[in-house]
């Protein structure tokens, strides 16, 4: 199984570099794990019986074991968003920006991926992330026991696209897993 990695500029030319390596894909480009890494919101859509709907959560970038850009969420299950990444299979879209940017220094990265609960040793890594990302998660007792006892999520994108307006209007990025 192959990875692909695009890049298009504003005139709508495509380069396309294929990397087959170990962990099924090609290795995420720099510049979306930077994008990922420069902000702490990602706005979910997903879809349950009642229709489409959106959600803002904080959130960590991390790297899974296959090199893999996951990021991590904490959510009740019991809110609307909650019970519908719950469900088998659950996948999402997303957007991850800054607010209030210029069109022209406009970044942000669009995606889509699946999302989990994590558990057990899984839990506790992803947590480690969480808090070196948000350390006054852990400094705030009260808020640390609030969200201890929160789910902690996993979103495992398989596609991102980086917009990058700082590097020509309409210049994008995108991976595949």
């Amino acid at each position: 199984m192959g990875g692909s990695v695009e890049k298009r500029t504003s005139g709508g030319q495509r380069g396309d570099d294929r990397d087959a390596g170990d962990s099924g894909g090609a290795a995420c480009p720099v510049g979306i794990r930077r994008a990922l890494d420069a902000h702490t919101t990602v706005t979910l859509a997903y879809a349950d019986e009642d229709g489409p709907q959106a959600c803002a959560v904080l959130y960590a970038a991390g790297e899974a074991a296959d090199g893999t850009p996951t990021l991590y969420f904490v959510t009740a299950t019991s809110t609307r968003h909650g019970r519908a990444l719950g469900e088998p299979g659950a996948r999402v879209a997303f957007t991850v920006q800054r607010d209030g940017q210029e069109w022209s220094g406009l970044t942000g990265v669009q995606g889509r991926g699946g999302c989990r609960p994590l558990n057990g040793d899984e839990r506790d890594a992803g947590w480690r992330v969480y808090t070196a990302r948000f350390p006054f998660v852990a400094a705030d007792e009260r808020l640390r026991a609030a969200l201890e006892r929160t789910a902690l999520w996993e979103l495992r994108p398989d596609w991102l696209r980086l917009i990058d307006n700082t590097q020509g209007f309409g210049h994008k990025e995108e991976w595949r897993a």
